[in-house]
């Protein structure tokens, strides 16, 4: 459920990887990894995600459907 709601946060806002990953200050293909779960989302990652689309958190690992 994360990992498909980065994504379709991302897409939904029209966004680019790259643009993402330098919000995030970490590389493209880091994002990329976060996105296709390569590997694990850091916390403090997750938290400025739902900062800057405005989710809680809860909805971004799916315990809620309510933004």
């Amino acid at each position: 459920m994360l990992i498909r709601r980065i994504k379709d946060l991302r897409v939904d806002s029209d966004m680019k990887q790259k643009e993402l990953a330098e919000y995030l200050n970490v590389t493209q293909s880091t994002y990329s990894d976060y996105e296709n779960g390569n590997i694990n989302v850091p916390i403090e990652q997750l938290i400025r995600i739902c900062d800057f689309y405005k989710v809680s958190l809860d909805y971004l690992v799916g315990r809620t459907d309510k933004r």
